[in-house]
């Protein structure tokens, strides 16, 4: 390990003069060989040019030794659908740091940087993938989304489909792909909305053969689509959405009509109810783990916007929140709930809870009900104000994972 001097690190933003070195860091710390790079039909100049993008439109902080990048961490500016209202949110993404530098919070200082920033912008809330829950949650972050996938059986498609639409394949850059995604961004919860550079990201490590399909009503109107890979008889469905009760069994029809082709399709299902219950075998293989990790970043920026049941009545609530990490959210709040939004006030509060900021993303994103927080002791409040808080909320509404 070398033990540094706080004299000799330096913090800024990375530049695309920086790009040979934020590339040799990714490198190392995912473990991608030339081999690998070549199999997937990539050359290293190429992955040098594809990170330029993010190096300009992301926010990108590094800590250098001297001249010599140590640790990065990079946000991607996009839009996330939080209970229909449209957030501008921080996508956190390339953590990283040479081994010989951790344990000497690098990395905690970088993530208080970016995080400030994000605030600065009025980002109020971030979310990343973790590739360690326990260090992210000493952090505040919180689980806020699982991953549920899926193996079926080619016998187990389901059958007698007859959707009255069609199926038709389309390239990447078709129009109605995009739309469809922005569309379903718009009415589903947890979802995020994809820009450009989330685009090139969603596309630049799919393989040549990987296709997009779009199920059409008999209308011409485009309601779901899919993204999928035959590959060893398998069909692997990366992506498959859809709007309306019409697209997806259009589109399972479309998965069945390749029965002669698979033995089996093994995908990712972005909704949070399981799909055994609607296939007439229901025996099949589902897996269910965390996912993504949700931090809020300002709670009274993140409140101020946030949407509740319109229909309850008009309350006050005092939140008092600890914060280790981030010094202005380890304070008390205090919001009226009114026709469905809150705003701060000075008024005496009806109720008072205390939790952690990591116990308040995971709740007000609808991962965790008020009443199992509470049963958790994760809540410090009375039996009386964990009802108002369940009915206040909707948690009702499904949670969607989505991905760049």
């Amino acid at each position: 390990m070398i033990q540094t001097k706080d004299s000799n690190l330096t913090f800024r933003p990375l530049t695309i003069d920086d790009a040979e070195q934020y590339n040799a860091l990714l490198r190392y710390a995912f473990q991608v060989t030339e081999q690998e790079l070549s199999e997937s039909g990539w050359k290293d100049d190429e992955i040098k040019q594809s990170k330029f993008p993010v190096l300009v439109r992301a926010d990108v902080l590094g800590c250098f030794c001297e001249e010599d990048l140590v640790s990065q961490f990079a946000v991607y500016p996009l839009d996330m659908n939080i209970y229909g209202v449209r957030y501008p949110v921080g996508f956190v993404t390339s953590v990283c740091t040479y081994p010989e530098y951790t344990g000497q919070g690098i990395m905690k200082k970088l993530m208080i940087r970016s995080l400030t920033r994000m605030r600065e912008n009025h980002r109020s809330f971030a979310l990343l993938y973790p590739y360690s829950i326990p260090l992210y949650r000493n952090l505040g972050w919180e689980i806020i989304s699982n991953k549920m996938t899926y193996t079926i059986k080619d016998t187990q498609v389901p059958r007698k489909l007859k959707a009255p639409g069609y199926v038709r394949r389309v390239a990447w850059d078709d129009k109605d792909f995009k739309e469809l995604h922005t569309k379903f961004a718009s009415k589903t919860h947890g979802c995020l909305y994809r820009n450009n550079l989330a685009w090139e990201e969603y596309f630049r490590w799919d393989e040549d053969d990987t296709v997009v399909a779009i199920y059409y009503s008999a209308d011409d109107v485009p309601y779901g689509y899919m993204v999928y890979l035959i590959s060893s008889d398998i069909m692997h469905i990366k992506e498959m959405i859809y709007l309306n009760r019409e697209a997806q069994l259009g589109l399972w029809e479309y998965i069945h009509a390749h029965d002669s082709m698979i033995d089996e399709v093994k995908g990712n299902n972005y909704y949070s109810e399981p799909i055994a219950f609607e296939l007439e075998d229901s025996d099949i293989k589902e897996t269910i783990r965390p996912y993504s990790m949700g931090r809020i970043i300002d709670v009274v920026q993140f409140m101020e916007h946030y949407a509740c049941d319109p229909d309850e009545p008009d309350v006050c609530i005092r939140f008092e929140i600890e914060d280790e990490l981030l010094p202005w959210n380890n304070d008390s709040f205090t919001f009226f709930f009114e026709k469905g939004h809150c705003v701060p006030t000075d008024r005496e509060p009806d109720h008072v809870m205390k939790m952690t900021i990591a116990s308040l993303t995971t709740l007000l994103l609808g991962y965790k009900t008020a009443s199992k927080l509470y049963e958790m002791a994760r809540i410090e409040t009375t039996p009386q104000t964990v009802e108002c808080l369940n009915d206040l909320l909707f948690h009702h509404i499904p949670y969607v994972s989505d991905y760049i």
